[in-house]
Order: structure tokens, then sequence, then C-alpha cells
């Protein structure tokens, strides 16, 4: 079940603009956010004239409640039913030094109701702040029209993204990645740095896979870790003709991988799987990975982390699974279509009904069928999706990406593993990007529409180099 949000709120007040707009305006806001599900720490009329922030001292008492409850706080909204006083609230996130995404909001006037009784200025008090926040050095949002109501359905869809953005900036903190195993010899394009990685705050934590089979090998087939595992297994997809021995394998990969994971306080993973695995184990290792995803802890193969993630930043973004993809083949000659496949380890959630387990057909060439039992097979379902892809540039020494939004179709595609067809716009113009810009080959998806968030938490947040296709 998701994680309960948290937004601190600070209500702008200026005191020759009317008073009780300020009042009025932080139980609109309150009210907005319950609406969807969040809570609100924010000063009470007791504390603040009006439980809003004006003053210096005011915005001591505001950023000494924030820092009480600082683990809580996901993001902060500052609300302006009138104009502001613009210094009380720079202040007030100075010192409470959060360093969460802040959003800015400002009540429309009604231009029935422009009498010094009930006249706000927000549109200009919007302003103010944002002049201020950018010389005290404080990173801030805006939402998509200048003034919203709180009540809003506009205001209703930026918090949505707004709460988006929150997830990814918080997600990614002290964010720990489990790398299992060495990159495969013949995929140069997933290499990456992990110093890059860790001077963002993002650390790697590394699993040889001897350490996997030594810690399988001590594993007995009744073992109480393995039966639990075996039990999620086939209640999660049809095993098919899966050989029970294979299950087996498959439930001691699982329950070795479980209890690293949690030793280690690992959140998501990227796994070696060509084609060891395969050859000195018999197994893949798609259907293990794909029930780490289902659960929002994404699980790249060919120790692609930045492809996990890719995905976990959209499963931030969209609390829904993400998938790992190859931008595989063109579709006919239609040139904002291609099929993204991959052989595969994608998400339950990502097919449509029928998928089952089954052998890897591309692998069981080389190692035979019999040891490549456990991959995903199924049609993915039709619906919007965003794509994104994460990388680490050590010419540069910065972290960049490219995200964007399309739909997987219903057109027909014959083939196996797990498989879709996209329209992108302007596809042509994207692949062109991805070469001239040497990304790699791998994209993650997500059904949502979550590239503004992205793109939000990323570049202004991270700091990241983003570009956005359109």
């Amino acid at each position: 079940m998701p994680k309960q949000m948290t937004f601190g709120v600070i209500v702008g007040n200026r005191g020759f603009f009317p008073s009780h707009l300020a009042a009025s305006g932080r139980l609109e806001m309150i009210a907005a956010l319950e609406k969807q599900g969040y809570k609100a720490i924010v000063v009470s009329p007791e504390e603040t004239a009006h439980g809003a922030v004006e003053t210096y001292k005011e915005a001591e008492i505001c950023a000494a409640l924030f820092k009480k409850h600082a683990d809580e706080i996901d993001g902060i909204i500052i609300t302006l039913p009138n104009f502001g006083e613009e210094r009380g609230l720079a202040d007030a996130l100075r010192l409470a030094n959060l360093n969460v995404p802040v959003l800015i909001q400002a009540t429309p006037d009604d231009t029935g109701k422009m009498a010094i009784t009930h006249r706000r200025d927000s549109f200009c008090g919007k302003m103010s702040i944002c002049n201020n926040l950018q010389q005290y050095g404080i990173k801030y949002s805006l939402t998509t029209l200048h003034t919203e109501a709180p009540d809003s359905p506009e205001f209703e869809a930026d918090l949505k993204w707004f709460a988006g953005v929150c997830r990814i900036v918080r997600g990614f903190r002290n964010l720990r990645i489990g790398a299992v195993g060495a990159r495969p010899a013949a995929f140069n394009t997933v290499r990456y740095s992990e110093k890059l990685l860790e001077r963002s705050g993002i650390t790697v934590d590394t699993l040889d896979l001897s350490e996997v089979l030594g810690r399988i090998g001590r594993l007995k087939d009744n073992d109480a870790a393995v039966e639990k595992k075996i039990a999620e297994i086939r209640a999660y997809v049809p095993t098919g003709h899966t050989p029970e021995a294979a299950l087996i394998k498959m439930a001691k990969l699982g329950a070795v991988l479980d209890n690293w994971v949690e030793t280690n306080r690992l959140t998501i993973t990227s796994v070696q799987c060509w084609t060891s695995l395969e050859e000195f184990f018999g197994i893949v290792p798609c259907t293990v990975m794909s029930m780490m995803s289902q659960k929002l802890l994404p699980s790249a193969c060919e120790v692609d982390t930045l492809g996990s993630l890719s995905m976990y930043a959209l499963a931030l973004a969209s609390e829904t699974p993400s998938a790992l993809l190859d931008w595989n083949n063109n579709y006919g000659g239609d040139p904002n279509k291609a099929v993204c496949f991959h052989c595969s380890n994608l998400p339950k959630h990502f097919f449509n009904e029928g998928v089952k387990m089954d052998y890897q057909q591309i692998i069981a060439g080389t190692v035979g069928a019999e040891n490549t039992y456990g991959t995903l097979d199924g049609k993915v379902k039709s619906g919007a999706m965003t794509f994104l892809r994460l990388s680490t540039d050590d010419l540069t020494g910065k972290i960049k990406g490219y995200t964007g939004q399309g739909s997987f179709t219903d057109d027909p595609l014959n083939t196996f593993g797990g498989a879709g067809v996209v329209d992108i716009p302007n596809l042509q113009k994207l692949l062109r990007y991805i070469c001239e810009n040497a990304f790699e080959h791998h994209v993650a998806t997500n059904f949502s529409s979550s590239a503004v968030a992205v793109t939000e938490a990323a570049s202004k947040y991270l700091g990241w180099d983003m570009y956005v296709h359109e």
C-alpha cells in the first residue's frame, strides 16, 4: 500500500491586504490536500496570526514545526491567498532547511471582488516570492497556470504531478542499489559510473554471482524460505510446462536475493543473466525479477544499473510497476511506431491476460531449452506510457537522461517473450537523439503520463541534464 504523503504548508500573508483571505486560504489548501489523501503540516491560528507566515518570528515558528516533522515531510507548498510577505516565506524555508521540493500556488482574484476588502494581488505576489527564493538559492516548482484556486481541477492535477516529483526526490535520497554479478562481456552499452551515482547520494552494493550460487548451494529444497518462494511463484504466474526442478532453482535464487536485499537495505537491483545463470545454474532469473518489479522494487537484467534506476524513477512518479525494454524493431513502414521487446522479465502488470512462464527461446539455442525456463511470455497491453532513460556520462562527469510520452498499441505482433508496439510522436527524431548522444538500447517504460514529474525531479532538484522529447 502506498505511503501517505505529507506536505508542509506555508500560508502567505501581507498585512495591508485582507487577512481574512489568509485564514480562509489556509483552510482551502488543507481541504485540497486532504481530498487527495495527503497530510498537511501547517502552523495553527493559535501559533501565528491567521495560521500564516509574515514576520521573521512567525518564520521561526513555522520552521521549528517543519523540523519537528522533517522525517515525514515529502515536499512544501507555499500558498498565496493574498500577495504574501516574501521575506517571511523565504526565511521559513531557509530556517527549516529540509531540502525537499517546493511548490508555489497563488489563488486568482475574482474580477467581481476587486475592492480593498477582497482584492488578493497574489498574481503579483507570486513573482516576488519567486524572486526572493532565487536570491536565497532555494529551488522551487510552479503550477501549470500562474494562478489556480486550491479547489480547481488544474491545481488537483498539479498536486498529483508534484507528489510524483517529491516521491522521486525522496526515493533517490540515500538510495542503495544491488548489482548482482558482472556486466556481461558482450554488453559494453550498460557500463556506468558508480562514482557519479555516489555523488548524487546513490550507492551501489555489489554481489558476485559466485556468492549467489554458493548461497543457493547451501539451501535445501524443503527450506522454509524456498517453499515460501515457490508458493509465491505459483501464485504469481501460470508455470505451464516448467519442470519442478527449475521452479525449485528459481525459488532458491529468489530466497537468496530477498535475504541479501533485506540484509543490506537495498531497494532496487540489476542482475547478471546472459548467459552465466543459464549455463551454470540452469534457469533464467526473469520470473524472480518480474516479481520484484511488480512490487515497485525494479530489477533490471544484464546488470543495467542505470536501467533499474530509470525504472524506479517512473515507479515512484506513478506508483505503478515499470519495465525495462529494448528499442528493438521497426513496425512495418510506420515511422512513429516501433517494437519494444525483452525476453522477458516484465512485471505482470504489463501484460494482457494469458501471460505464462516459458523457456527463453533466444538463449535456448545456445545452452538448451531445459536450462532457460523462467521467462514470462505474453503481449504487452495497450495504454498511455512514459519512457525514460538515465545514463552516466563519464566524459562530462554528469548524469543525463531523456524522457517523453507515447502509447502501447493494440497492433498485432506475433513473436515471443514480452513485446509490444509503441506509438511515439516524432519517433525518428527521438531515435536520432538517442544515437547522436550515445544512449543505451534499453529504455524504462511505465503505464502513466509521468514525463513532467520525472523531468522536474531530475533536472531541477537532482541537477541532472534532461532532454524532453516532444
